[in-house]
């Protein structure tokens, strides 16, 4: 039997497996050409602004100083956290954590990469938190240690357009 373009079912499954390996093969350059695409590679490289928070204090303040951070979208930052109490604390923000991109979080000798919603500083530990925020809006910050949250360890964190 023979195809409507002259080919047989053989060929037509050579043909078909041909022009899929094309594909996936050249998809990638295509990507690349993107004019978004290299915007997030331009971010991604530019210096990171830094800016730094600290969790709780030495003299055991169950707040975080400052407590309202404002970035830009289309930045890209270097947050440092620092926890110079004696008390564990959580630095939680999903919502702002789904509005940024996570290039890396460095952590002692750890970097992690991905999507990152909690992290936990033991005391006297610090991090880096390197992103690039996307979506404007205003995003709840808090401890979420038991008890912390309701004496006050609160915050908001900006990201304007």
């Amino acid at each position: 039997m023979v195809s409507r373009f002259g080919l047989s079912p053989r060929w037509q499954r050579v043909f078909i497996v041909g022009i899929c390996a094309i594909a996936i093969l050249f998809c990638p350059l295509g990507f690349m050409a993107d004019p978004a695409f290299a915007a997030a590679v331009t971010l991604a490289k530019q210096p990171p602004i830094t800016k730094t928070i600290a969790l709780g204090s030495a003299a055991g303040d169950l707040k975080f100083m400052p407590d309202r951070l404002a970035f830009k979208a289309g930045t890209r930052y270097r947050l440092m956290l620092e926890n110079p109490s004696s008390l564990k604390h959580y630095f939680t923000a999903k919502d702002f954590a789904d509005a940024i991109w996570s290039q890396k979080v460095d952590a002692g000798n750890v970097e992690i990469k991905g999507a990152i919603h909690e992290l936990e500083l033991r005391p006297g530990s610090h991090a880096e938190w390197v992103f690039i925020p996307l979506r404007a809006g205003i995003y709840p910050l808090r401890c979420t240690v038991p008890g912390h949250t309701e004496a006050g360890m609160v915050g908001s964190l900006e990201i304007t357009g």
